[in-house]
């Protein structure tokens, strides 16, 4: 059995900084790239250029601020450290003990709140215009995405409710193209949006207590969160 070889690039090494300049000058052009998708996907649901840009940085700063909606409270295992000495020496020391045990539920207003409020603005916009065949499609559709959303949605320990990143987008755009080929785009983005926030968080609120994690946020993970990104992305696949 042949030994494995590691290579260790020291920071100084003329590769590692060639690396850390490359990641440098790419980072601006990932973050235009990153921010022109986003506000092409709001300006494909109707939404004026200007308009589609400040709901971007809204979302971008509205992604660190989340809003307490309850507080759940539970009696189980609780994970403490304590200190002890032995001959001079200090040591931390994991203890378990049974107490109560906070998880507060929020919103984040990055990555629900804005999503939320695009789907109907959309959903209003579509009434406006006499879409009504194609308001009847999208909850169907959503109808679809939930019960799927749910079915793959798993609660983790210390963590919340996940699932996979690509399956809510990839869903919401097909269910967009199939149900709706003739106009998909906003069919697609309530599906992902309305989809990931009914099956995926608020069917899950009564494993939240039991998950262990000091703040479940719906939309936590801010403008990478689910809802957010399975709106966005969707609209841009369809």
């Amino acid at each position: 059995m042949r030994d494995k070889i590691i290579y260790i690039i020291p920071p100084a090494h003329p590769m590692f900084l060639l690396l850390l300049l490359l990641i440098v000058l790419f980072m601006p052009f990932i973050a235009i790239v990153f921010l022109g998708s986003i506000t092409l996907a709001f300006t494909r649901l109707g939404i004026s250029p200007e308009a589609a840009f400040s709901l971007v940085i809204l979302s971008l700063i509205g992604s660190v601020v989340n809003i307490k909606v309850w507080e759940f409270r539970s009696y189980g295992p609780i994970i403490t450290q304590r200190e002890v000495s032995f001959f001079g020496v200090r040591y931390i020391i994991p203890v378990m003990e049974f107490g109560e045990k906070k998880t507060i539920l929020a919103v984040n207003l990055g990555g629900c709140i804005v999503p939320v409020a695009v789907s109907i603005y959309l959903i209003i916009r579509l009434i406006s215009l006499g879409e009504y065949m194609v308001i009847y499609k999208a909850l169907v559709s959503v109808a679809i995405a939930t019960l799927i959303f749910k079915l793959v949605a798993r609660p983790i320990q210390g963590v919340g409710i996940a699932m996979p990143f690509f399956v809510p987008p990839l869903t919401a755009a097909l269910l967009g193209l199939i149900i709706a080929p003739e106009n998909p785009v906003p069919v697609a983005f309530l599906s992902g949006t309305l989809g990931v926030l009914i099956g995926a968080d608020l069917l899950n609120l009564d494993k939240i207590k039991d998950l262990g994690a000091p703040i479940a946020s719906i939309g936590g993970a801010g403008t990478f969160d689910g809802i957010f990104l399975a709106g966005v992305i969707s609209v841009l696949l369809v």
